[in-house]
């Protein structure tokens, strides 16, 4: 299984991801501590219902019980006794900019995080690693700031009006063209929500009597989109062009079931970067794919843009593509670009038929002012249309600070999934006690991580995210290694067996995705 670069000379870049396999004795152990932390439940419950221990979790009132329930008890069964034990290792209050250092507000439980209390002490310059702040530009001070703070005392905060009707301002205007522009494509349009940019305009471009293919590891945004399109749905495996061809000629051949009719669309849906694998979208292998059997693609970018490429142009550019190869270009700005909202960009037409059509564009109340100006300020900054090179330096430092941050944490012999240049690094924690013990002891030692369990990851890939940002030193990433590494050991979690030899010149990494037969 090798790293692809040839490949027909689809591939202008060396490509390389890592997906180190699971040992054995470590995915055994895992099961075992889920069927353990089950057991206990299960008794847990018991004591629960006849009253031995103190019942805390939401239950139906007593004159509702003859009622049809409005949910079911056992479906809180994961919350109530795996969930609730490691629960404060999530929603951390910040009281702070999220910038390369927050500060966070510190609580205490004193049942078993049923509840928190706050002690009113602030834990000062905490390094982040797990903000999506890929070029730094989430800030308290410099020209985004300025040029936000200008645009909130001329238009506001608010809206209070769809594009459609009073909600249409220039700030709107001007920041769509900009994007355009960014992206390389005749049009583009800009909405309040990323989330709802995926789910409210897959609807508007397929429906009945269309066939989405989707990654299997596609966003809940892209996942809940295709869903409500009502078109049919059909999964391939993550990042494997061997399954996705396979679908695409099942699709053509055998059209739709029943009536065998061919399907209206065919549309694929892709992300750029994942955000919890860190890899990369095999992007022309994709459209190579898209070609061959015309279908459409619908890449999402949402944390790729501004974080890859030699220009923060995203995936496309990153391979040295044609944006006009992709039919849709979305994108999000609560991540490189330190804001809120999505885009979709692409062929004039598209756009607008989506200002038409799209639920995003005719129900949602328009962006707010403040937020459009921080948007377009960091966009010129990127592009450099402000006069400085500083935009431009921010995604080479990004790009550093994601290859010496990755390397150092393969050599110190933890297993590390994703892409070189993803700045998304996930390090395999596996076991459950592990998730919430690495949470805890990072924090002691000043340094927050995002930690990720079942039923966001399978059940026994738990592990811990870190994002990389520009605003990153090297002194902030040699502390967080050093911490990151002596709990490393503490929790023995440097499970890899194929640790890199520091400072040596290395051959890529091979991926230990099969080639299947289907």
């Amino acid at each position: 299984i090798n790293h692809i670069v040839h490949n027909g000379g689809l591939y202008k870049r060396p490509f390389n991801e890592a997906f180190e396999e699971t040992p054995m004795l470590v995915a055994v152990l895992t099961y075992v501590g889920y069927g353990v932390l089950t057991l206990f439940g299960y008794l847990r419950d018991f004591m629960r219902q006849w009253k031995i221990e103190k019942c805390q979790n939401a239950t139906e009132r007593e004159e509702q019980k003859d009622f049809v329930p409005l949910y079911q008890d056992f479906e809180n069964f994961y919350n109530r006794n795996l969930y609730m034990r490691i629960r404060d290792s999530w929603n951390r209050p910040i009281c702070s900019v999220p910038g390369a250092k927050v500060d966070m507000m510190e609580r205490v439980s004193h049942d078993y995080n049923w509840t928190f209390t706050y002690t009113g002490r602030v834990i000062k310059d905490i390094i982040n690693m797990g903000s999506y702040n890929y070029l730094g530009f989430a800030q308290k001070a410099g020209a985004c700031q300025e040029a936000a703070a200008k645009v909130l005392s001329q238009y506001g905060a608010g809206v209070c009006s769809t594009r459609q009707e009073m909600g249409n301002l220039d700030k709107h205007e001007e920041l769509e063209k900009l994007v355009a522009r960014f992206l390389g494509v005749e049009s583009a349009m800009a909405y309040g929500m990323g989330f709802a940019t995926n789910s409210m305009n897959i609807p508007a471009l397929v429906g009945k009597g269309c066939l989405i293919l989707s990654d299997e590891l596609n966003h809940a945004s892209l996942v809940l989109g295709a869903r409500l399109s009502g078109a049919t749905i059909r999964i391939f495996k993550h990042n494997n062009m061997q399954s996705l061809e396979k679908l695409l000629k099942d699709a053509i051949v055998h059209g739709q079931p029943r009536t065998r009719r061919p399907w209206k669309k065919i549309l694929i849906l892709v992300e750029g970067i994942y955000s919890m694998e860190g890899s990369i979208v095999r992007l022309p292998e994709v459209i190579a794919l898209k070609k061959k059997y015309k279908s459409y693609l619908y890449l999402d970018e949402a944390h790729s843009i501004g974080a890859l490429g030699p220009s923060g142009r995203g995936v496309v550019e990153y391979f040295g593509l044609s944006p006009e190869d992709v039919d849709v270009m979305m994108g999000t700005f609560t991540k490189s670009f330190g804001a809120a909202g999505g885009y979709i960009g692409g062929k004039k037409e598209l756009i607008d038929y989506l200002r038409t059509y799209s639920h995003s564009a005719a129900y949602a109340t328009s962006m707010s002012p403040p937020v459009v100006e921080q948007i377009i300020t960091s966009v010129k900054c990127i592009m450099g249309e402000d006069g400085t090179t500083v935009g431009e330096a921010r995604v080479q430092q990004l790009a550093e600070n994601t290859r010496y941050f990755r390397r150092r944490l393969k050599e110190m012999g933890f297993i590390i999934y994703g892409n070189e240049d993803s700045p998304v690094v996930p390090l395999m924690l596996y076991m459950p006690a592990k998730i919430g013990a690495f949470g805890r002891e990072m924090l002691k030692r000043n340094i927050g991580v995002v930690v990720v369990g079942f039923p966001a990851t399978p059940i026994i890939e738990s592990r811990a995210r870190f994002c990389l940002s520009a605003a990153h030193t090297k002194e902030m990433l040699d502390t967080a290694l050093k911490e990151i590494n002596e709990v490393g050991d503490l929790l023995q979690l440097k499970y890899s067996r194929r640790r890199l030899v520091p400072l040596l010149d290395r051959p890529f990494d091979e991926t230990t995705y099969e080639e299947t037969e289907d």
